[in-house]
């Protein structure tokens, strides 16, 4: 398909799953990459209380609260 083509059924808000191939498709800086952190037991039980609150997961959390944070600093 040319893009001229793809464009046209974007723009025209047709569904291009079939005309693409996602088996080489990656996220830019959005490889994960496992980290260990040690924390109290209270700050644990924080954000244990916290998850259960926002209905997520104590992972989760964690993960948006840094985010938040970098983006903050920058």
């Amino acid at each position: 398909m040319k893009a001229e083509e793809f464009d046209k059924k974007f723009e025209a808000g047709e569904d291009l799953k079939d005309d693409l191939d996602f088996s080489k498709a990656r996220r830019v800086n959005q490889e994960a990459k496992r980290v260990n952190i040690d924390f109290p037991a209270w700050v644990v039980e924080g954000l244990d209380k916290q998850s259960k609150r926002l209905g997520i997961t104590r992972q989760a959390l964690v993960k948006v609260w840094i985010a938040e944070k970098l983006k903050e600093a920058v």
